[in-house]
């Protein structure tokens, strides 16, 4: 994909939109956009295509379960400050967004950066009626995300087009690196060993990517909330004993110790602590995960370890 192509493409969608007008910065003159993300891997990608031109409020911090957030009195006045809103989209942050935003009285755009991605279906639930969320674990789907988010700052932002345009193409172009560096590491795990369980179903895209079977979740949804039953968790564990799973991943915002549970009455590795899965979000400042593209190979080459794949 070329981010200067989906740039110019994604601008038409965008057209007129914005709460101040466009053909400036917010106010005039030299101030940055203030950009509102959602999300630690939405937050990311607006920094490094908006660069010093825009100021990137974050609403989730590293480690927070997206599905089940509750905005506070701080959220609500950023989004009422802001120039631009950025959600990743697919129903990921639909328990609170909308209400947040009627209540800051925003009226500006909420830039929806799923935009173009070929959505998985869900399970089922009501409350995953848009699709699979996890969108961004598959990299190219973070192309056209990036791509969405340069074309809303373009028009918001028209004097700095030309800059979002050249910082979409490079961060584009590590996106098209991640996904050959994974393939190509996915690849030295032996076929037969390709079989995922976590805690909860975040990885449908990353599975389907890397040509990863997806054997089962703690967490019977996308919805992080729910629990497997007894019974569940039995058959889970079966699954595991029958399928071959040499391990079980635990992630960096759930708890560890039901994975604990399961993977010792399987007998096999449970994945936690450091080495845990960024499935929701990204990790703190300083750790792997600090970015989407840190996140991204840390996940892939703590799978390929605990798979038996060359690291």
């Amino acid at each position: 994909m070329v981010a200067t192509a989906v740039v110019a493409v994604g601008a038409l969608a965008f057209a007129g939109c914005g709460s101040r007008g466009s053909g400036q910065a917010a106010g005039g003159g030299d101030r940055r956009l203030d950009v509102v993300a959602t999300t630690p891997v939405v937050a990311d990608f607006v920094r490094n295509v908006g660069g010093d031109r825009v100021h990137v409020v974050q609403i989730l911090k590293p480690g927070v379960d997206p599905h089940d957030y509750e905005a506070s009195p701080a959220d609500i006045q950023a989004i009422a400050d802001a120039d631009l809103v950025v959600e990743s989209g697919v129903g990921l942050e639909a328990a609170w967004l909308d209400d947040t935003v009627s209540s800051a009285g925003y009226d500006g755009e909420v830039v929806d950066a799923s935009r173009g991605v070929k959505v998985r279906a869900g399970n089922g639930d009501e409350e995953q009626k848009a699709g699979d969320p996890h969108i961004w674990h598959d990299p190219a789907n973070a192309r056209i995300m990036v791509g969405d988010i340069a074309a809303a700052l373009a028009v918001r932002d028209p004097a700095g087009r030309t800059g979002y345009e050249r910082s979409a193409a490079a961060y584009d172009a590590k996106l098209g690196t991640l996904d050959a560096e994974n393939r190509a590491e996915i690849s030295t795990i032996p076929v037969a060993q390709r079989k995922l369980v976590t805690n909860h179903d975040a990885f449908g895209y990353y599975c389907a990517r890397y040509g990863i079977t997806f054997v089962g979740s703690i967490i019977p949804s996308f919805d992080t909330s729910a629990e497997l039953s007894g019974n569940e968790l039995s058959d889970l564990v079966a699954e595991i004993e029958r399928t071959g799973v040499r391990a079980v991943f635990s992630e960096s915002s759930l708890p560890p110790k039901t994975a604990e549970t399961v993977a010792a009455e399987a007998g096999v590795q449970v994945v936690e602590g450091e080495d845990s899965l960024y499935a929701d979000g990204l990790g703190p400042a300083g750790s792997p995960g600090a970015t989407y593209l840190g996140a991204e190979r840390h996940n892939t080459e703590t799978i390929v370890k605990a798979l038996g794949g060359r690291v």
